[in-house]
């Protein structure tokens, strides 16, 4: 059952932040909040703070948060209270936003060798018929796809909204100079907002006058769109006043409203369909025995016997 701190306009869920009491939380609800959170982290994990805090503007909760910038820190400031007191495990966050550039140094030749040893990876996609990409419009939302994409091999590319002409350019060249002229498949993720549905076809715009002509190219928007806000039950919040892109637009949904397990299975069911049947397996049995290969090459280089 909704309660009242909520409203519902065309399906779609929108919250009332002036609803939500704004009075300083007691210690009985703060701890109450700090629950909530490990229960949502501990089902569902790693997710962004940001998806953890839409999961708290839920006005069913015992303990929900405004939605609004003021909201939004209060769950980071307790998502940081609760890793530093170690009920949260730091792993069960997902964050792409601080990336440091490493120089990787090594004893030997074999010890190059059993370093390198768990980046082996066997082609999935050899014998597709599709190259695939995901392309996300921020780094939130890619730091929750990102084991995904690892696993399954693809790329993935955090746009960082309407991209600069020289990201897009350098997303064709390194297609155009691979010599692999299959079809190419972008899945992306982004906002439903005026602009947020305009950055997908802006960004097919522009990759296609880059790439070459015997690649086709497909843009497949998997989320959000407005049947899913439906479907899913999200958050929204008005429109901006003023913004006259997509004026049939009566409100709008980031996409960490998305629950992050949702996305991800959203995601593996499009890029699956593309893989051959059983890839991912038979990669997985190739990658074993090849690992076991590279390992007995690194004790006959200690050895000398190499």
């Amino acid at each position: 059952m909704i309660t009242t701190n909520a409203q519902q306009s065309s399906g779609a869920l929108i919250y009332r932040s002036d609803v939500i009491k704004r009075e300083r939380r007691t210690k009985g609800r703060m701890n109450l909040l700090d629950d909530q959170i490990v229960e949502v982290l501990r089902a569902d994990h790693p997710q962004s703070v940001r998806h953890v805090f839409y999961r708290m503007t839920d006005p069913r909760l015992a303990e929900p948060v405004e939605k609004s910038d003021r909201g939004y820190r209060h769950v980071q400031s307790r998502c940081v209270a609760l890793r530093r007191s170690g009920r949260i495990p730091y792993g069960w966050f997902a964050d792409m936003s601080r990336r440091g550039y490493f120089v990787n140094t090594f004893d030997d030749a074999g010890d190059f060798l059993r370093q390198m040893n768990g980046l082996y990876r066997a082609d999935l996609w050899r014998d597709a018929e599709h190259r695939c990409e995901v392309w996300a419009e921020s780094r939130s939302i890619a730091s929750v796809l990102l084991n995904d994409c690892k696993e399954l091999a693809v790329s993935l590319f955090p746009c960082g909204g309407f991209s600069s002409l020289s990201f897009v350019h350098e997303a064709a060249q390194q297609h155009n100079q691979s010599g692999d002229t299959r079809p190419l498949m972008v899945f992306y993720v982004g906002d439903y907002d005026p602009a947020g549905v305009l950055i997908d076809v802006a960004l097919q715009r522009e990759m296609r006058k880059h790439l070459k002509a015997e690649i086709e190219l497909t843009f497949v928007r998997i989320g959000i769109n407005e049947e899913q806000v439906q479907q899913y039950d999200l958050s929204t919040k008005p429109r901006k006043d003023g913004d006259k892109r997509s004026q049939h637009m009566t409100y709008t949904v980031e996409a960490e409203a998305m629950p992050a397990r949702i996305l991800r299975r959203l995601l593996r069911g499009q890029v699956e369909a593309l893989l051959p049947p059983g890839a991912l397996a038979s990669s997985k049995v190739a990658e074993q025995s090849e690992r076991e290969q590279i390992k007995r090459m690194a004790v006959l280089l200690d050895r000398g016997d190499i």
